[in-house]
């Protein structure tokens, strides 16, 4: 990750989304992480039901295909595209700025980026790899839902998600990095809800077990119950509309995932995964 790199808007000015009116009332969303796999998915199932959206991520030529499909299916302007590394913590407030002008508000926050390089067996350490997921999955989602509960908290209205995973459950020996990652997210989520509920902001955790996407070639062992990116980005829109606070997608990992929490210590560390 490079953490110079900084955000270009992909869109021309003259192309603006169609603002919101009382008798057409449109949500506004940014989706960080948007260009494959869970986010493009998430993106085109909240354009198809009428949501106006900001798409942020590294690959600007996947993003500009995907916003060129989303708005040619629908006819108007739907996804903006912009290219940024959510390792330039720097640029985060002032693209958050553009992004919401842009957008003409902003009503729900989506943080899908993250990474996740297989450690290569339990007997191999790879502290540079483990920095990097750190910086993407837990630092760079700090950057920005930051600086978005800030501004939900004013406004005592809007909606943030967090991907994180049923590795963020408990430290397994497969690669303690990831986990690490995405159990300081979910703590760091869990934190952001308590604070915000009170003002009328709703924070969803997600936590996917195995999903049919680029990084499931970096799992360690068996993939059992993958689904595809749009199986879970249906449970999310499903989520985001019933203003949850946490949910597994599939569904059965809830209870899978309670199962390992609740294996004694002494059997856990035995397991090979």
């Amino acid at each position: 990750m490079n953490g110079n790199i900084s955000e270009e808007v992909l869109v021309s000015d003259s192309l603006k989304p169609a603002r919101p009116t009382p008798l057409q009332p449109r949500r506004r969303g940014i989706i960080v992480g948007a260009s494959s796999g869970i986010g493009a998915a998430l993106a085109r199932k909240l354009s198809q039901e009428g949501c106006t959206l900001a798409l942020l991520a590294r690959r600007p030529e996947m993003l500009e295909t995907l916003c060129d499909e989303i708005n040619q299916k629908n006819g108007e302007i739907r996804a903006l595209a912009y290219s940024h590394n959510v390792t330039d913590y720097a640029s985060v407030p002032a693209l958050l700025t553009k992004v919401t002008a842009d957008l003409g508000g902003l009503d729900l926050f989506v943080f899908m980026a993250g990474v996740n390089y297989p450690p290569g067996g339990i007997d191999k350490y790879n502290f540079e790899n483990d920095w990097q997921m750190i910086e993407v999955n837990l630092i760079g989602a700090m950057a920005w839902m930051d600086r978005v509960g800030a501004m939900f908290h004013s406004a005592r209205s809007g909606q943030i998600v967090g991907i994180s995973s049923v590795a963020g459950d408990r430290g397994r020996v497969g690669n303690p990095g990831y986990n690490t990652s995405k159990a300081g997210l979910t703590t760091y989520l869990e934190a952001l809800r308590n604070r915000l509920t009170r003002r009328g902001v709703n924070v969803l955790t997600v936590k996917p077990g195995f999903v049919k996407t680029d990084m499931l070639k970096a799992a360690q062992g068996g993939t059992p119950f993958a689904i595809e990116p749009e199986k879970a980005a249906n449970d999310i829109y499903t989520a985001i509309r019933q203003r949850k606070q946490m949910i597994y997608t599939p569904s059965r990992w809830r209870w899978i995932m309670l199962a390992i929490q609740h294996t004694p210590s002494f059997i856990f560390r035995r397991l090979s995964f």
